[in-house]
């Protein structure tokens, strides 16, 4: 599975906004590469940032 998919999909169902290292711990993944999804995805328009470092989808 791709990985900004798993990060997408796991954001939509946690239902809150949540922190880039919170995603990274419960996916097994690397902080940094996280936050470069996360930025990729923002790019994209598929994710908003609610608050300062936390990110929730559109």
């Amino acid at each position: 599975m791709d990985r900004a998919k798993m990060v997408f999909d796991y954001m939509k169902k946690a239902g809150k906004p949540l922190k880039t290292g919170d995603i990274a711990k419960a996916l097994n993944l690397e902080s940094k590469e996280v936050s470069s999804i996360i930025k990729r995805l923002k790019k994209e328009g598929l994710v908003d940032s609610p608050k300062r470092c936390y990110y929730t989808p559109k």
